[in-house]
């Protein structure tokens, strides 16, 4: 148990924490962002195109849909 007297000191990068939440979205202007597709290219880059709404990608990689 810690009393008021007893502080823990917590160092945060704030410039590393804002790239890392950065990672996989895409800047739409006005400080908004998209999230990006989280696929993999056959390549081995990433996706570029935006993610669907309320899916982890793009209409091209969204194989959940595929017709039977």
């Amino acid at each position: 148990m810690q009393t008021r007297s007893q502080t823990t000191t917590v160092q945060i990068d704030f410039d590393e924490a804002s790239a890392a939440w950065k990672a996989n979205k895409i800047p739409k202007g006005n400080g908004t962002y998209t999230y990006r597709c989280s696929a993999i290219l056959r390549s081995g880059g990433p996706c570029t195109q935006p993610a669907q709404c309320h899916k982890e990608t793009c209409k091209r990689h969204n194989t959940s849909g595929a017709k039977k």
